[in-house]
């Protein structure tokens, strides 16, 4: 079975984009930037009272697609990087709750089709840059211990990618090590202690070069040497460029510490920011910005959760302390919950998308997911997917084109820390499980009852449980959501 394409790709071909015959000469360059915990409610184009200045994201959203329902498949980090390379679900691997560790082996198979093969056989030059977090095979000495001067099997050029240069988790997670290609640029020499909120980080091996305020910098100085290398090349370039912020250690650059109100969280979040500018500035210097297809989302929700009025102190008279009071800050704006949570907050992220040579500026209010990114990119070199690949995505090229009718609407699974299950399928929202699934208290149990029906539209901050009001919805979605995991695709 192949999935049909052809009437996005005839649309994009309507806008004087190209058909799969002409695509070397037509295709955009893709820059696909993902923030690091980065909340809806951080961002002003989202939320209106959010104080923390984001102007480069929001110039993204003034000059291209903001939607405003869209969701990463999973509510913590490794889960959603898979879905977002892979176009799967990532329960569907041997990682059924929580996140792979900076050691931990590869989790996405070396014959699986990525969005980064998917694009370098069909002419483009492919890079990735800054945080994997999905697992990597390093080489062991005679005592079993990690071989930092050897080679490193299954790292992302096994994927896809041309080069990589990055860290293997995120930044709290050791080895602290910088990796290019299939090796370690240092052999570590230091060991580095454990810290404590805000600065936190856990306790291993660490190079001598390694710095923790500075390494969001580095990493951009790898961005920008791609959009360098490649933007007078024939061929069209993809990026993927994973920051690291604005998750722990909370450790803005010096130039940003105190330059928000919001404490050092705030301060990362202008960081954030402003290395996305400067991602938008390279491409404008270059003169490649008008035909450079810019997508920008978060990889779940913030945890900076939202603090309850019994507290006496959140992050603005103590630094330590992980959470805002609602009127000092909203980091997941209205939405329930937190990261690794199956609520709202957990995994509804800010989605932003510019392309200025054929998108037009508009709010899309379409439930998608980050698993979509390979479908659309296969919609937009002509690549016909097979039933092996990108087993839960669905284009959203439709969308950015304007064409809404031609959208396939489709439901979308949300997966929490802990593994409980939610489908999302138009204005409905059931959870399978007793509680959050994270972090929020009460926690629950996956598919343990009482289940949850939440009513989107008229109910976004899901305060109502209207199951018992509307059975047979809920007999459905349970037999959907069913359906979906035994069939091993959403389609």
């Amino acid at each position: 079975m192949k999935m049909k394409l052809g009437i996005g790709l005839l649309a994009f071909a309507a806008l004087g984009g190209c058909t799969s015959e002409q695509k070397t000469d037509r295709l955009p360059n893709i820059v696909l930037i993902l923030a690091d915990d980065l909340g809806s409610g951080d961002l002003q184009c989202y939320n209106k009272q959010s104080e923390i200045p984001t102007p480069n994201m929001d110039m993204l959203a003034q000059q291209g697609v903001r939607f405003t329902d869209a969701h990463t498949n999973s509510a913590v980090c490794t889960p959603t990087r898979y879905g977002i390379i892979t176009g799967r679900y990532a329960w569907r691997t041997r990682l059924k709750r929580g996140v792979l560790n900076g050691y931990s082996q590869h989790l996405i198979d070396p014959n699986r089709t990525t969005i980064a093969s998917l694009l370098k056989s069909n002419g483009y030059t492919t890079a990735g840059v800054g945080k994997w977090h999905l697992g990597m095979d390093f080489a062991k000495d005679a005592e079993g211990k990690t071989d930092y001067a050897g080679k490193i099997e299954n790292s992302p050029i096994v994927n896809g990618f041309d080069s990589y240069y990055g860290i293997s988790a995120s930044l709290d997670f050791p080895p602290y090590v910088y990796i290019e290609d299939d090796h370690f640029t240092k052999v570590p020499t230091e060991k580095q202690k454990k810290q404590y909120f805000p600065r936190y980080l856990r306790d291993g091996d660490k190079a001598d070069n390694f710095d923790f305020e500075r390494a969001g910098h580095h990493l951009l100085s790898k961005a920008l040497g791609v959009i360098d290398k490649y933007a007078n090349q024939e061929k069209p370039f993809f990026m993927y460029y994973a920051l690291p912020s604005p998750h722990k250690p909370v450790w803005p650059a010096k130039e940003f510490q105190g330059k928000s109100t919001k404490g050092p969280y705030g301060d990362y979040v202008m960081q954030t920011d402003y290395i996305v500018g400067q991602v938008l500035k390279q491409l404008k210097d270059k003169g490649i910005d008008d035909n450079t297809l810019v997508l920008f989302t978060s990889d779940n929700g913030s945890f900076m959760h939202k603090l309850e009025n019994g507290e006496t102190d959140d992050h603005l008279s103590d630094n330590t302390i992980q959470g805002f009071f609602p009127q000092s800050h909203t980091a997941n704006y209205v939405y329930r919950g937190t990261k690794a949570d199956v609520w709202e907050g957990g995994h509804r992220v800010p989605f932003l998308v510019r392309w200025p040579a054929k998108v037009k500026q508009r709010v899309v209010s379409e439930t998608i997911c980050t698993t979509d990114f390979f479908s659309t990119f296969a919609e937009l070199v002509g690549k016909q997917v097979t039933a092996n690949e990108g087993e839960d995505s669905f284009s959203f090229l439709p969308l950015l084109m304007g064409n809404d009718a031609q959208f396939e609407k489709h439901p979308v699974v949300h997966h929490s820390s802990g593994g409980t299950f939610a489908l999302r399928e138009g204005d409905w929202k059931m959870v399978f499980g007793s509680g959050s699934g994270g972090r929020q208290k009460p926690k629950g149990k996956a598919w343990e009852k009482p289940f949850k029906l939440f009513n989107m539209k008229s109910d976004i901050s899901e305060t109502t449980n209207v199951i018992d009001q509307n059975a047979d919805i809920a007999e459905k979605m349970e037999q959907k959501m069913h359906q979906i995991i035994e069939a091993g695709t959403s389609r």
